[in-house]
Parts: structure tokens; C-alpha cells; sequence
């Protein structure tokens, strides 16, 4: 089976939320809380030593997705194509019936629900059926720093390397997300002797 995913250059991201809002666009998103591509901003340090980096967070389609494991009537599964988690809103119960058990168990909070009460469970499907005709995620086509890519994992880990780590992210060995990162470093400065 392949498996997609996604890279992030954490050294080319400059905040500017373009892949959120072409998104949040091109899937019809409403306006408000619901984001399946969600940006991070990550601050360390004190004036002038500061390190500021982003992290795109979709979902990372886990090779052992924790929210597939939580939920309780089987509404979320892998594409056996591609390894891609899918939601079936028919089957999923809502955020007031399970009480977001799909949301407390995903370490990177990427199932969302909306406002409304009842909402069903949503994410970043990995835009399948622009995958399906053979074109690209439009996080990817959007981003006009070339910080993201998403493909065949085993490729995107040929391409750019086998970093798991990063700024703001924390590997899991249990759920193994499919994504690869060029983190960025902060800078340390000598001190004055």
C-alpha cells in the first residue's frame, strides 16, 4: 500500500496563511472556528534573542491513526489505496453524542467540529478528489513559499530526507503521522565575553 503524505519546510514558512484560506476555500468551509489546515505560531526566547518559526498542521494521515482507534462506531477509516484516514459523516455520531473522542485522542487536534451542536466530525481529507484526478493538494498548489509538498511518502522521504522532528511537533512512534520536515533551528547567538 502507499502511503501520502506531507512535507513542511519550517525554514521557508512565513506565517502568510495562504494554505489555510485556499483551504478553507476551496473546500467550502464556513466561516469560523472549522480549519482544516491550521498554521501554528511558535515564539521562544526574549528581545533581541527571539526565535519565531510556523507549523502547518493538517492531518497527517497516522499509518495508526489515534482517531480511527477512538472512535466508537467505526466512522473513521484508511483508504487501503493510499492510507488515507476518511470520515463517513453518515456514521458519525457528533460532538455532543461521543463527546469529540476523535478530537481528545488526535495529538494534533485535527478533527473539528463545528459550532452547532450535533456537528459532525471533518478534516483535511488530503483534497481526494483532486488526488483522484491526479493533481496536487491546493494547500501545496497555494503555498507561494514552496514550503509544502505532499505526495507518496516513500518519495517525499527520498526528495527531502526522513526528519520526523520539529519546532512545535512531536513525533509518534505509536501513530507514525506520514510527514517529513526541514525544521528550523534557532539561531544561538555568542554571547558577549
Amino acid at each position: 500500500m502507499t502511503q501520502m503524505g506531507f512535507y513542511f519546510d519550517q525554514t521557508r514558512c512565513t506565517g502568510c496563511y495562504t494554505c489555510v484560506v485556499a483551504c478553507k476555500d476551496w473546500h467550502d468551509i464556513p466561516a469560523g472556528p472549522v480549519n482544516w489546515m491550521r498554521l501554528q505560531t511558535l515564539e521562544e526566547g526574549k528581545f533581541p534573542d527571539l526565535f519565531v518559526a510556523f507549523l502547518a498542521a493538517p492531518c497527517y494521515h497516522c499509518a495508526n491513526p489515534a482517531c480511527m482507534l477512538a472512535c466508537p462506531v467505526d466512522a473513521i477509516t484508511k483508504r487501503p489505496s493510499d492510507g488515507l484516514v476518511c470520515v463517513d459523516q453518515d456514521k458519525c455520531l457528533g460532538n455532543k453524542e461521543c463527546k469529540s473522542l476523535c478530537l481528545r485522542a488526535c495529538p494534533w487536534g485535527a478533527p473539528q467540529f463545528g459550532p452547532e451542536e450535533g456537528a459532525k466530525m471533518q478534516k483535511c481529507d488530503f483534497c481526494r478528489e483532486r488526488l483522484d484526478e491526479g493533481k496536487q493538494t491546493i494547500c501545496v498548489e497555494a503555498c507561494p513559499m514552496f514550503a509544502l509538498d505532499a505526495g507518496p511518502l516513500e518519495e517525499l522521504r527520498a526528495k527531502y530526507g526522513d526528519v520526523v522532528q520539529t519546532a512545535g511537533f512531536k513525533y509518534s512512534d505509536r501513530f507514525k503521522p506520514s510527514v517529513v520536515f526541514k525544521p528550523k533551528q534557532p539561531v544561538i547567538k555568542a554571547s558577549a565575553a
